[in-house]
Formats: C-alpha cells, structure tokens, sequence
C-alpha cells in the first residue's frame, strides 16, 4: 500500500526539515529511502546514487515528517540509509529517462525469447535498467529452483550491461 503526502499539498513550512525523503521509482513498483542534502522536495524527479556505483532516476515520493513514520513502519533505521539524492533531474536527465523507459519495454520482449530458447521453466515480469544504463535488473517467476547461469550469459552478451536476476 502506498502513503499519500496529503501534507505537501498544503501551503504549510516546516521549520524543523526533515532530512530523508523516500524515492519512487518506475511508477512505485520499487521505493527506497535516501539522504537528502539537496533538499528537493515531494514530486521532484530526482538523480541518486545507487547500489554498486552509478546513479538512478527516480521521484521523490515523500518527504518531511512522512518519511520518519515511514522508515519505523518498514523497521528501517536511519543508519541503514546509506545512499543520498544528488541533484534534481535536468532536461538532458529527462530525456535520458524516456529513453530508459523504451529500451525497458524492449528488453522485457528480448529476455521472454532468449528464455524460451534456452527451454528455461521461467516467467520474465519486469526489467528495470539503472538510471546510469550500466546495469540490468531482471524481475522473474519460476517454480522451484532454475539454473540460470546460461541465460545471464546470453542476457549480457545481448544487453552488454551488468546483470542482475530477482525472483
């Protein structure tokens, strides 16, 4: 379930800031929490550092008072929270998010055929590439265990970018 920032909608400041905001990216399907020294706000796109080097793109989901609330429901500790926001997105940042979009969308198709011909018992949901274009995650379903091995060979000799497989 998603939480709404009804809060920032308002015309209220706060004196007190809070110094995390909690990220968006591909439309809510993945959220994270960042450190947020740029003080961007509620519905900015925004450029972050990501996991294992590089940076992505994604939208600042909530941010101020929210966001504490948020990190104790989900168990969270501020000392976990590793990562910070590094700019707000410019146009060339946009441009280069629309394109991630469409390569996202082909690469999904490519994935389900380099699957079915290696006769791999798997599902490919989703593919989401890091905002940098340097690595791939591969969302899939499989019942029970699948030596996937080859077919993250194939997938980085096609793609050329990191792989990166989730069940």
């Amino acid at each position: 379930m998603n939480s709404y920032d009804w809060v920032s909608t308002m015309d209220l400041n706060d004196p007190d800031e809070y110094e995390f905001v909690e990220v968006s990216f591909k439309n809510g399907s993945r959220k994270e929490f960042y450190k947020n020294p740029t003080r961007c706000i509620t519905g900015d796109i925004v450029l972050v550092e990501a996991n294992g080097g590089g940076y992505d793109i994604g939208t600042i989901a909530l941010s101020g008072e929210l966001v504490r609330l948020q990190l104790r429901k989900k168990d969270t500790p501020e000392s976990k929270v590793n990562f910070t926001v590094i700019r707000k997105a410019n146009e060339r940042d946009l441009e280069r998010l629309e394109n991630k979009l469409t390569l996202e969308r082909d690469a999904m198709l490519q994935s389900r055929a380099i699957a079915r011909t290696l006769d791999l018992d798997i599902k490919i949901g989703d593919v989401e590439y890091q905002g940098d274009m340097k690595k791939a995650t591969f969302f899939f379903t499989a019942n029970g265990r699948v030596d996937f091995r080859e077919l993250v060979k194939a997938y980085a000799k096609e793609f050329k970018v990191k792989i990166e497989m989730r069940q």
